[in-house]
């Protein structure tokens, strides 16, 4: 079974990528914190979603996430409008970086990967 790990502390969000994540026979783990999304890495997911709106410091956790784990696909979403929000991230190792509409739009297409 595919793994996917996440940093959001949205509740109703977090749902929402759970039942995706169920429907496609992927385990899917969140966390609130740095220190807990860093916990998440054993074993290994396939990939990481960082809800770049995340009142805990989400580019600081992906500097940490990337400082220990080099390989791991992580994909960020954020509002459309936080264009500079956007270009943290992507130097901080995201591998992608979307609008929240997009991610939503495009969830099972982002998940797929990590069910092998």
């Amino acid at each position: 079974m595919g793994r996917v790990v996440a940093l959001m502390d949205d509740i109703f969000f977090q749902m929402k990528v759970a039942e995706t994540a169920k429907h496609l026979g992927i385990e899917f783990k969140v966390a609130t914190t740095t220190a807990a999304l860093l916990d998440l890495l054993e074993p290994r997911p396939q990939l990481v979603i960082v809800d770049l709106n995340a009142r805990n410091q989400p580019i600081d956790a992906i500097v940490k996430l990337r400082a220990t784990a080099k390989d791991i696909r992580v994909v960020a979403f954020l509002s459309h409008v936080q264009r500079e929000l956007a270009e943290q991230a992507r130097n901080a190792g995201c591998d992608e970086v979307m609008p929240r509409s997009s991610f939503t739009q495009n969830l099972a297409e982002i998940l797929s990967p990590a069910k092998a």
